[in-house]
């Protein structure tokens, strides 16, 4: 049963690899500054930023060890999410893509309040 759940979530780590690359493709083709980082060809981590303008920038990383999601602005930590929350955070950032929505309109999905 552990073999079985191990190899389901290194596939999970692969899926999600390979989406935060499609997703940092897409949202480099609406303007925004976007990157998506992958240590060697197993898809096993990956390093994903976008900046939303004006000093905001979200970091996700995900690896075998875990899954996080940080929203910064102006260099200080706004919010850390990690696990489920941060890949259902994941959803609002592909909204920018999903509604077309160019870096010039400010994101009332992402945006927090500090």
């Amino acid at each position: 049963m552990f073999v079985r759940l191990a190899e389901q979530h290194r596939q999970f780590v692969k899926d999600l690899v390979m989406n935060l690359q499609a997703l940092a493709t897409v949202l480099e083709g609406l303007g925004y500054l976007a990157s998506c980082y992958t240590c060697g060809g197993q898809m096993n981590s990956a390093s994903f930023m976008v900046s939303l303008g004006d000093n905001h920038l979200i970091r996700f990383l995900v690896s075998d060890y875990g899954i996080t999601w940080t929203e910064m602005r102006d260099d200080r930590e706004l919010m850390k999410l990690e696990g489920a929350e941060a890949i259902q955070q994941l959803q609002e950032l592909a909204n920018l893509a999903k509604f077309k929505i160019a870096p010039s309109h400010p994101s009332p999905a992402l945006s927090t309040s500090a």
